[in-house]
């Protein structure tokens, strides 16, 4: 049941990525805030929860196998400041798109080694990533469709606001 070195590793690299997602989810909530749009920073700030609830899923998927997690180093988020919405919103995309194809060499390293007891586990993540690439690029489009149109953009911004708050704790085992 306890999981390779190798896989060891690569599991405790994902977890340490879903933390360094956390942390550039909240500096990218940080820019909406100072240019006083709520409604994103919110959004952002509960997409950075989202990403500790998956490092937490990784963290428990390790522990059940009997092994030990470690997060490594995380480093500052990269976001330039004063970035406009659109410039937010794409980097989040790169960010999840960096996170999806982690996902999928992780996928493939526990094929690789027979690890059928990481399939449950990888399998909803490939799922969650594609909807998170798919929700980001859907908030980055109409961002782009309203461009520099005030009242669009504040009605969007209302909109995000909108989501309702998760827990960071993985309730899902």
């Amino acid at each position: 049941m306890k999981l390779s070195l190798a896989m060891l590793a690569k599991f405790n690299d994902q977890i340490t990525l879903e933390f360094a997602s956390s942390m550039a989810y909240r500096q990218l909530a940080i820019e909406m805030d100072v240019q006083d749009l709520p409604g994103m920073a919110l959004w952002l700030r509960h997409q950075a929860d989202e990403e500790v609830v998956h490092a937490n899923k990784f963290i428990d998927h390790v522990v059940d196998r009997d092994d030990h997690p470690t997060i490594g180093s995380v480093a500052a988020p990269d976001v330039r400041a004063g970035s406009t919405p659109s410039e937010v919103f794409s980097a989040a995309l790169r960010h999840e798109q960096v996170v999806s194809e982690s996902i999928r060499n992780l996928y493939r390293a526990a094929e690789a080694e027979g690890d059928i007891d990481s399939r449950p586990l990888l399998n909803w993540f490939v799922d969650e990533q594609i909807e998170e690439e798919s929700t980001v690029n859907e908030i980055l489009a109409r961002i782009r469709l309203v461009g520099s149109d005030g009242p669009g953009l504040l009605r969007l911004d209302e909109e995000l606001g909108s989501r309702p708050a998760g827990s960071t704790e993985n309730t899902g085992r």
